[in-house]
């Protein structure tokens, strides 16, 4: 899950950025609004946090920008302004959540996870296709009620393919989920991971769309 992070604080940036790259979310920081507004023109993130107070643009200029857009991005603010005016006008200004700091990185990494669960229309906290259950907050896999061992990027792909699993998903759309900038990335990454994934599952549960790229097997839905 990629999450972009809009803060000009550069301690507490860092803080939030590696704490939550500790609860398995690919990070990207920015530290300006205005620098903020492009990014989310050209690149997918599946939630934005986003400081109030930012040189360039104001948190609540883009976000009023974005909804306006019809960029439907989760957006949780995570600010110093606790008024109670503040957080109703954070709110109707299109935010999906609102969280005063300092914040427990724990409260806010379940925080996110609720929000990208609802914007995908996933309403229970853990994923299931079948005999297959993916738990995101404890980063745990089972199938057949048993625990499957998987590396930090084979379960993010699964996860991706379970939070949306009648979509088939690209290796371009996976890798734009999974990898923030300035990771090596091999042109063959996605492969070698569901290859992994394959082995570890069974072959049979992830299908290749020639053309198109990865999905569930519909069929394994219903064993």
């Amino acid at each position: 899950m990629r999450v972009l992070l809009v803060e000009d604080d550069e301690l507490l940036g860092h803080g939030v950025q590696q704490g939550l790259i500790q609860h398995g979310f690919a990070v990207d920081w920015i530290q300006r609004g205005d620098l903020a507004e492009s990014a989310l023109r050209t690149q997918t993130f599946d939630c934005v946090v986003l400081d109030w107070q930012l040189p360039g643009l104001s948190g609540v200029a883009l976000l009023q920008r974005l909804r306006a857009q019809g960029n439907h991005t989760p957006v949780l603010m995570l600010t110093a302004r606790d008024a109670l005016e503040d957080r109703i006008e954070g709110l109707d200004g299109g935010a999906d959540d609102y969280l005063i700091k300092p914040v427990a990185v724990v409260e806010l990494a379940a925080r996110l996870r609720a929000l990208i669960r609802r914007a995908s229309g996933q309403g229970s906290p853990v994923f299931t296709w079948g005999a297959l259950s993916l738990d995101p907050g404890r980063r745990e896999v089972r199938l057949d009620d048993q625990v499957v061992e998987l590396s930090h990027r084979e379960f993010d792909v699964l996860a991706k393919l379970m939070s949306q699993p009648q979509r088939p998903l690209s290796q371009e759309q996976l890798i734009a989920s999974l990898y923030a900038w300035g990771e090596d990335i091999a042109s063959n990454a996605v492969e070698v991971h569901v290859h992994h994934l394959r082995k570890k599952l069974g072959a049979d549960w992830i299908k290749t769309i020639r053309g198109v790229g990865y999905v569930l097997n519909p069929g394994k839905a219903l064993s």
